[in-house]
C-alpha cells in the first residue's frame, strides 16, 4: 500500500494518538486481514518503509533440513530448495515471500478495513483507560448530556462519556441536560455493553477533599494537610486538619475568612454541613475535638473503644440529631465512642476504680 506512513500520521493527528502506536496497530490489521484471507496458519511480517512510506507484507517460510519431517512448502522449506533462492541461507533462517492484499479483491479490501477500525478503536480505548485510571480520585468538570429512566446521569468530560449512578448522587440533587457539575472519577473498567466505563461520584468523602483542595491553596500547597473526613452527603461531614507550619492555623486556613472557604464547599455539596478539626496524634484529644460542638470532660481509650465522659445537657450535642454527630465523630477517629453521662453509675464506678488503683500505688 503506497504512502500507509502519510495514512498513519493523519489517523494519528486526527485521534490525538501517538505514531507509533498507530503504526504498530495497522501492521496488526494487516496480519490479522491476511491471516482470514491468506491462511491463519501462516506466519506473516509487517514492516513500513520509511522512505517509499509504502507498507510491505511478508510471509515468513521456515528454512530447514532435506530430510525434515515438516516439509510441506507451505510452512517449511528445504535447505536445498531455499538457497536456490538464496545462497546465503542457513537451516533455521526465514525465507520471506512478499505478499499484497489487494490481488485478494474486495473480500481482502472489506476485511482490512474492519480490522483497521478495530484496532484504531482500540487503541483509543486503551489510552482512554490508561487515562482515566490514573486520574482515579481525582475532581473533573463535565457538561450533563442525559439523564437515564433510572436516574443514571450521563456527563461528557471533555470528550469522554462518563456516568454517575444514582447512589452517587448527593440525595434530593436533580441535574438536567446541559448543568455543568463537579465530580469525583471513584471507578474505570470496560463493560462489555458500553465499552470503557467511566464512574463519578459526588458521594465519597474523597469528593469533599477534592473540593477542599482546589479551593484552599495550602492544602495543594502541603503547608495544611486533611488527615482523614467523614461524610453523610447531603447532611453533615467532619474534616480533620493539620498544619505542616507553626505559622499556619490549619482550620482557621481551611475555613478561610467569615467562613468563605468552607462555605463555598458546602454550597456544592447542596448545603452539607461541614465541621473542620484540628487534628491530634493523641487519640483521646481527637476523639474529644471530633464530638464538636459538645464539650467533654474527659476521654478514656480502651483498645478501639473511647469511653466519653460528659455532663448530661451536653449529650444531646454529643449525639446529634438522629446520631449523626457520634456516628461522623467514629468514622472521622476510627474508635467506636460510648458516652457515659457525668454522675451517672458508670461514672461513679469508673472514679471509684481511679481511687483504688490510686491507693495501690500510694498516691493521694
Amino acid at each position: 500500500m503506497e504512502k500507509i506512513a502519510d495514512i498513519i500520521e493523519s489517523i494519528a493527528n486526527e485521534k490525538g494518538l501517538e505514531y507509533a502506536d498507530v503504526a504498530e496497530r495497522i501492521k496488526t490489521a494487516f496480519i490479522q486481514t491476511a491471516k482470514k484471507v491468506i491462511g491463519e496458519g501462516l506466519e506473516y511480517d509487517v514492516q513500513i518503509d520509511k522512505a517509499s512510506k509504502e507498507l510491505r507484507l511478508y510471509e515468513h517460510i521456515l528454512v530447514v533440513a532435506d530430510d525434515d519431517e515438516r516439509l510441506d512448502e507451505t510452512h517449511f522449506i528445504s535447505l536445498k530448495k531455499a538457497r536456490q533462492i538464496d545462497k546465503s541461507l542457513e537451516i533455521g533462517d526465514s525465507l520471506n515471500y512478499e505478499l499484497n492484499l489487494e490481488n485478494y479483491g474486495r473480500t481482502a479490501a472489506a476485511a482490512l478495513s474492519k480490522e483497521i477500525e478495530y484496532h484504531i478503536g482500540k487503541l483509543i480505548d486503551d489510552k482512554v483507560y490508561e487515562k482515566y485510571t490514573a486520574l482515579i480520585g481525582s475532581l473533573v468538570i463535565g457538561v450533563v448530556t442525559s439523564v437515564g429512566n433510572d436516574e443514571t446521569t450521563f456527563v461528557e468530560v471533555g470528550e469522554t462519556k462518563t456516568l454517575m449512578s444514582r447512589k452517587n448522587r448527593i440525595k434530593d440533587e436533580k441535574f438536567k441536560v446541559g448543568d455543568t457539575i463537579k465530580a469525583l472519577i471513584r471507578s474505570v473498567h470496560f463493560d462489555k455493553r458500553l465499552g470503557i466505563k467511566i464512574e463519578l461520584t459526588r458521594t465519597s468523602p474523597k469528593f469533599l477533599e477534592a473540593l477542599l483542595k482546589a479551593g484552599v491553596p495550602e492544602i495543594k500547597e502541603g503547608s495544611v494537610i486533611i488527615q482523614n473526613s467523614a461524610r453523610i452527603p447531603g447532611k453533615k461531614a467532619k474534616v480533620a486538619f493539620f498544619s505542616t507550619s507553626p505559622n499556619v492555623d490549619a482550620v482557621g486556613t481551611a475555613v478561610g475568612v467569615k467562613g468563605v472557604r468552607i462555605n463555598a464547599v458546602s454550597k456544592e455539596l447542596n448545603g452539607e454541613n461541614i465541621d473542620a478539626i484540628e487534628y491530634s496524634a493523641d487519640p483521646a484529644i481527637f476523639v474529644a475535638r471530633a464530638l464538636s460542638p459538645a464539650r467533654i470532660i474527659s476521654v478514656k481509650i480502651e483498645d478501639k473503644k473511647a469511653v466519653v465522659m460528659i455532663d448530661a445537657e451536653q449529650k444531646s450535642k454529643a449525639i446529634g440529631q438522629a446520631g449523626i454527630n457520634i456516628r461522623l465523630a467514629s468514622m472521622l477517629t476510627g474508635y467506636e465512642i460510648e458516652l457515659i453521662e457525668s454522675g451517672s453509675s458508670e461514672h461513679k464506678d469508673n472514679e471509684e476504680g481511679l481511687k483504688n488503683l490510686k491507693a495501690l500505688f500510694g498516691e493521694e
